[in-house]
């Protein structure tokens, strides 16, 4: 006999007695712990009472974080020992593990490495995977309250020894590790510990250590063992917030992968893994070493995704605070703003000129203006300004995310709710577009009194010059560009061509048709009138009353270098 196994049990006692049949049949005895606040041990004995090298240990509460468990793992490995003296090694396991491969298997690896200890050991200045815990205080402070029933006596017990500056003291000879629960040692180390004449102090040590069950044998070995391999033979992954994660039916084929002899922690009702793993298996033949770090790729994968999200994904599970998003929004898009005033349905004329999603106002005061008018967009999302409003970031996003691989853009203007403006201006993802001033178009051919029509154009300069005032922030992440309307009509197909190719970098092609731009004729004198009854326009540029239109010269394509040299 070469191995003997020690089962430490909770719950689901049904299937530890599965995984204690298991490892029984195979040849190996067991001991089995189970903790004295659970309930069902007359069951497990009678399901186990037919296999006589199955034995059960004096019962210990074990609560989380406390020396029970250590107590248990003790009482249960010195029974082991007592009952069966030919064995070469003891591995720990629990009820919720879960052999992997062929019992014969096991064996032989240890048989191969007699004098060898599995067991996770390394020093606190070397730990990576303690969470939110504490590292080396859990040496030098104590520990008399229990984490999960007493949580606030705990940490202000812990603070208060903080404070006080006291320090417990180390058992001299004595270098504390941490590791996982879960080893398999030799008798020779396993008896050194059990009949250490020290032990007793080491006991006393430990009881008031937190989390005793991951250091007290991962620190004893370490005086003991000729050879430790720091490493345990269980598959255990842990979470962002140190809890074990649970395998279920569908990580099957990931556990296979792992060559690992045991995995730990098995969802009890997961039968396709219970059916598969305790079924009969051939023993195959220099069958690779265990290696969970096959897998941690894939938990590695798994614990960014849940940290992190997806980038732009906002979701009831995941609902990240400001600014701490995996990216604002999921992909690029473009805001025009002030383009749909100067030019005439300019929205379809950016949809057919570049392939990509050109949608209106999207935030209209009145509705969701959706490309082609639709009265819904894609993920369901209506046209009600009442619901976009009613949280516009996610109206945004969702619209960014449920469209992922098609290039959304939009019209925007001071008449447009501006609660978004400085979240838009702070996603890498948003190219902003501004034409400034271009607000006052419409207001050339209103009919209403001049004096609200003064009124209006006050109060739309004034968004439009904190909106601006927002984009030249240093802060801004967008890509921002802004002209006034005089310095866009100097060259507007130069400056559409500019954007254009920025949206469809690949396509490089030169603007064959243009958009058609609505009359200015009037519009100077429309300035000066402004002017005229004390409202003072600045966002336009310099329009002189006797140049309303544009230059009528030729349209040019992009801006090109002449070499002086050469013209010379």
């Amino acid at each position: 006999m070469s191995v003997g196994v020690v089962l430490l049990c909770h719950t689901a006692l049904g299937r530890a007695a599965q995984v204690a049949r298991f490892w029984a049949e195979g040849g190996s005895p067991v001991v089995i712990h189970v903790d004295a606040r659970s309930h069902g041990m007359e069951d497990l004995e009678a399901a186990l009472k037919d296999l006589p090298q199955v034995s059960f240990s004096p019962r210990f509460a074990c609560e989380w974080g406390t020396f029970g468990l250590v107590q248990a793992t003790l009482a249960a490995a010195s029974q082991m020992l007592d009952l069966h003296p030919d064995l070469g090694h003891v591995y720990l396991a629990s009820g919720a593990c879960l052999p992997l491969r062929p019992h014969e298997e096991l064996t032989s690896y240890l048989a191969a490495q007699p004098h060898t200890d599995f067991i996770e050991s390394v020093t606190t200045d070397d730990v990576p995977w303690i969470v939110d815990g504490l590292a080396a205080e859990r040496f030098t402070l104590r520990f008399p309250f229990a984490w999960h029933r007493q949580r606030r006596a705990f940490d202000a017990y812990v603070r208060l020894q903080r404070r006080l500056g006291l320090r417990r003291r180390i058992p001299t000879g004595l270098v504390p590790h941490l590791g996982s629960q879960w080893w398999c040692l030799t008798r020779r180390t396993l008896l050194s510990i059990l009949q250490d004449p020290r032990r007793p102090e080491y006991d006393r040590y430990f009881r008031r250590v937190w989390i005793p069950d991951e250091s007290y044998f991962q620190s004893l070995a370490r005086l003991y063992s000729t050879r430790i391999e720091s490493r345990s033979l269980t598959l255990s992954k842990f979470d962002v917030q140190g809890r074990p994660h649970t395998f279920y039916d569908d990580h099957l084929q990931l556990l296979r992968r792992s060559d690992c002899f045991v995995a730990r922690k098995i969802w009890p009702h997961a039968d396709k893994l219970y059916a598969a793993f305790l079924a009969p298996q051939a023993a195959l033949q220099d069958r690779a070493e265990p290696q969970p770090g096959k897998i941690d790729r894939l938990f590695s994968k798994a614990v960014e995704r849940r940290l992190h999200g997806r980038p732009g994904l906002y979701m009831q599970s995941r609902f990240p605070s400001r600014d701490r998003e995996n990216g604002k929004t999921c992909a690029p898009y473009s805001v025009f703003h002030g383009f749909s005033d100067l030019f005439d349905q300019f929205a379809r004329w950016l949809a057919k000129t570049t392939g990509t999603r050109a949608h209106g106002h999207l935030f209209a005061p009145d509705r969701v203006e959706f490309s082609g008018g639709e009265a819904t967009f894609e993920g369901a999302l209506p046209d009600s300004a009442a619901l976009r409003d009613y949280n516009p970031r996610a109206f945004l996003t969702n619209l960014i995310w449920n469209t992922r691989g098609e290039r959304q853009s939009f019209q925007f203007s001071p008449r447009d709710r501006q609660e978004l403006n400085s979240f838009i201006a702070t996603d890498p993802n948003a190219q902003i577009s501004v034409i400034s001033g271009s607000w006052a178009i419409p207001l050339l051919r209103s009919d209403a009194p001049f004096s609200v029509v003064r009124a209006d154009a006050a109060r739309l300069q004034r968004i439009e010059s904190a909106h601006l005032a927002l984009l030249r922030d240093p802060s801004v992440k967008a890509r921002v560009r802004i002209w006034t309307l005089a310095d866009f009509l100097e060259s507007p197909m130069e400056h559409l061509q500019t954007i254009l190719d920025e949206i469809a970098p690949r396509t490089q092609r030169a603007i064959t048709e243009a958009p058609r731009m609505v009359d200015l004729d009037g519009f100077a004198q429309f300035l000066q009138n402004l002017k005229n009854q004390g409202m003072q326009p600045t966002l336009m540029g310099d329009f002189p009353v006797r140049h309303d239109q544009p230059p009528k010269g030729p349209v040019r394509g992009r801006p090109y270098l002449v070499n002086q040299k050469q013209a010379d």
